[in-house]
C-alpha cells in the first residue's frame, strides 16, 4: 500500500513538472498564451481588434523572430492570415523591425 501511494506521488509530480514545462513554452519570447490572446485578431473572416494581453505579450517579443514566420506555411496552416499578422504591431502601437 506505501508503494502504491508513493507512485501515485511520483506520478503526480511529473504530471505537475509537465504541465509547467508546457506552459513555460515560447516562441520568439512570446509565451504560447501570448500568442493564443493574439489569435483571434489574426483569424479571419472577422478579425478582431488586438486585446490589451496581445499587446502586451507582444511587447516583449523578438519582433525579427516574428517576422522569419513572414512568409512560412505555417501560420496559413494554423489558421493565421499572414497579412494580419504583420498589422498587429502597428495596431499594438510597438515599432516594426526595419526589414520586416
Amino acid at each position: 500500500m506505501r508503494v502504491r501511494g508513493l507512485g501515485l506521488v511520483v506520478v503526480l509530480l511529473l504530471l505537475a513538472v509537465a504541465a509547467s514545462t508546457i506552459n513555460g513554452q515560447s516562441i520568439c519570447n512570446v509565451p504560447i498564451s501570448g500568442l493564443m490572446a493574439c489569435k483571434p485578431s489574426v483569424t479571419l473572416p472577422n478579425p478582431a481588434a488586438p486585446s490589451a494581453d496581445c499587446c502586451s505579450a507582444l511587447s516583449h517579443a523578438n519582433m525579427r523572430c516574428l517576422c522569419s514566420y513572414k512568409n512560412s506555411k505555417l501560420l496559413p496552416s494554423l489558421g493565421i492570415d499572414p497579412t494580419l499578422a504583420m498589422q498587429l504591431p502597428a495596431k499594438c502601437n510597438l515599432p516594426h523591425p526595419p526589414q520586416c
